[in-house]
């Protein structure tokens, strides 16, 4: 059985993340984070066989935490980010998972790991130099609705809003859930279109009716199919600055 630790910001992905790995017979969990700091710190400590390391963390990122390790994990990236995949599997024995991964994805991962050679330190080092740059634009993204999958161009997504583990993705007149978090999705969209209006909700400003300020002098940002979602202080600062 390996011990594994897990780095990861998003709430949504480490409720994903930690049930499969609870789920799985050789894995025996011993940590986790939700920053790249704190990631650093507890394994150094801890010392775990495998990591599964997301890629863009606060404070640090997962690749500048794994050139600070005093000693080699196995590695396992979990990312939304797909340019990273070349960069992953140069890495040998150390896996990639695109989120959002499935159960049946993740047994797979897990069974490399259980079967692989450990990776050489210069063969990690490479494909860390090669892999720092940051995510492309998303253009499109795939969704599961009813058994059937569903290409969204991102200039059709209207908002998101987060719900409970789910993102809800508000497009053509539909709401498609999708298991990955908001924040992910925003770093790979335009910031010239989509806003972060507070912590559970981005706009495409291109589907905005009006906004209104409320009592309290914060926008009440109205979209076109009648929704209504609120901005916070910092989001409607920035729409008012916005304004001509």
């Amino acid at each position: 059985m390996k011990t594994v630790f897990f780095a990861e910001d998003e709430p949504l992905a480490r409720d994903v993340l930690r049930d499969a790995i609870y789920a799985h017979p050789g894995l025996r969990l011993v940590g986790e984070a939700a920053d790249g700091a704190s990631a650093l710190a507890c394994i150094g400590t801890l010392r775990p066989d495998v990591v599964f390391m997301d890629i863009q963390m606060p404070e640090m990122t997962g690749l500048e935490v794994l050139r600070q390790l005093d000693y080699l994990p196995q590695i396992v990236f979990t990312t939304a980010y797909d340019q990273y995949a070349v960069a992953a599997f140069e890495l040998h024995a150390v896996d990639y998972l695109l989120k959002p991964f499935t159960r049946a994805r993740f047994a797979d991962s897990v069974a490399r790991l259980l079967d692989g050679a450990q990776p050489e330190r210069a063969a990690v080092e490479g494909a860390l130099v090669r892999a720092s740059a940051g995510p492309a634009r998303l253009d499109r993204i795939l969704v599961r609705d009813r058994g059937r999958i569903f290409p969204l161009a991102a200039h059709e997504i209207e908002y998101m809003k987060a719900d409970s583990k789910y993102t809800v993705i508000a497009a053509r007149g539909q709401h498609f859930l999708v298991r990955i978090g908001i924040s992910e999705l925003e770093a790979q969209l335009d910031p010239q279109r989509f806003i972060r209006v507070h912590r559970s909700a981005l706009v495409n400003l291109d589907f905005v009716e009006s906004m209104r300020a409320d009592d309290q002098s914060q926008l009440q940002i109205f979209m076109r199919d009648g929704t209504c979602i609120g901005a916070n202080r910092e989001a409607s600062r920035l729409l008012r600055e916005m304004a001509i």
